[in-house]
């Protein structure tokens, strides 16, 4: 939806995929190169204060907005689109079935009607878009429609935060979406290009641990538990005598006494392991599936040193850390080195970048 008003978007050149996480907001922008590659031609990541962003709430939106235009301006472009995406908790989403043939107008009344059971909001209270999916299994005869909506004021909050950096929003998508999209990136760098492997993406944020598994382009499971960087930050609080803030800048600067590993860091990378081991056992108890075959750590604490080493070892699961922009190519002015740090956070900013291509 161009106009922002539904949930999918559609086609749009060029576009910054905005990402706002609750610890910082993401800017990544994708160029193609001949047709057929992607090239990274910038990103930028800007921290945000505690409590700017919480639960997926915009709780101060001027302060969003100006961490959002001092990204863009780093990133030295002119290019002023972007997708954005919203929480996946804020969006409602269900599968139905309609009769294939169904003009556009015919699909969005029985669209409606149908969002009509399953949504606890009043109709005009929500941005309502569905896509069609494909042929229903079994039938030529009927399609598989995704419908997607949200409560208005959730998408009007990031529509204003690009607003009011200077910026154009013209998509808005879901944050698992475009995890998903960026995932297909990493899958890719697995055996086989990963097909009908079962794969763990792992979001390690500064407040949650997002778990999702697929095989192949289906989600099998998810699964969210309250575990994150901040349950470090504050540990680096406590144990030092230092404020939230100074913790963080902290530990972001690497600038602990040297039992800081030891004593704190090896505890927490051990603790995270095991919320992805009991992460899988609830995959394997709530479906058929018992195996996964490979684990895929993102989020700001993928780039722990050795942390996939220790969650392959809890998990004795093959274990790597998400980059979507291993084997493309790279603009003159991205540093390799800074990249291999902040790629696994940029995995919701990437899928967001790739709509940019959409057909």
């Amino acid at each position: 939806m161009i106009d922002v008003s539904s949930l999918f978007g559609g086609k749009a050149r060029p576009l910054i995929g905005l990402d706002i996480s609750s610890s910082a907001v993401k800017l990544v922008e994708l160029a193609d190169v001949n047709g057929r590659q992607r090239r990274l031609e910038r990103y930028a990541i800007e921290p945000l204060p505690r409590e700017a962003v919480s639960d997926g709430n915009i709780v101060q939106l001027d302060v969003v907005a100006d961490a959002v235009r001092r990204a863009w301006k780093r990133m030295q472009t002119t290019t002023r689109q972007v997708s954005a995406a919203l929480p996946a908790g804020a969006v409602i989403t269900k599968k139905i079935i309609l009769p294939a043939g169904l003009r556009e107008t015919e699909m969005e009344v029985q669209v409606e009607s149908e969002a009509n059971q399953y949504i606890p909001f009043a109709i005009e209270e929500v941005n309502l878009d569905f896509q069609v999916l494909g042929p229903a299994a079994g039938t030529e005869d009927e399609v598989e429609v995704l419908i997607a909506a949200s409560r208005k004021e959730k998408v009007e909050d990031r529509v204003a935060v690009a607003e009011a950096a200077g910026l154009k929003p013209v998509v808005m998508d879901v944050e698992s979406f475009a995890s998903q999209a960026a995932l297909d990136l990493v899958r890719a760098q697995l055996p086989e290009g990963g097909k009908n492997r079962i794969v763990a993406l792992v979001d390690a944020g500064a407040n949650m641990l997002k778990t999702t598994v697929f095989r192949n382009e289906q989600q099998l499971y998810s699964r969210e538990q309250p575990f994150g960087g901040n349950q470090l930050t504050q540990d680096v609080a406590r144990h030092y005598g230092m404020n939230v803030d100074e913790a963080e800048s902290a530990k972001r600067t690497g600038s602990l006494p040297e039992n800081y590993e030891v004593e704190l860091l090896r505890p927490f990378m051990d603790s995270l392991a095991l919320e992805v081991s009991r992460a899988l056992q609830f995959f394997f108890t709530s479906t058929t599936f018992n195996q996964v075959d490979h684990v895929i750590l993102a989020g700001g604490c993928a780039v722990i040193p050795g942390l996939d080493q220790v969650v392959a070892g809890r998990t004795q699961v093959p274990t790597m850390t998400a980059n979507p922009f291993a084997g493309m190519q790279l603009s003159q002015r991205i540093r390799p080195k800074s990249l291999s740090a902040d790629a696994p956070a940029l995995m919701v900013a990437t899928g967001l970048a790739l709509r940019r291509f959409d057909e």
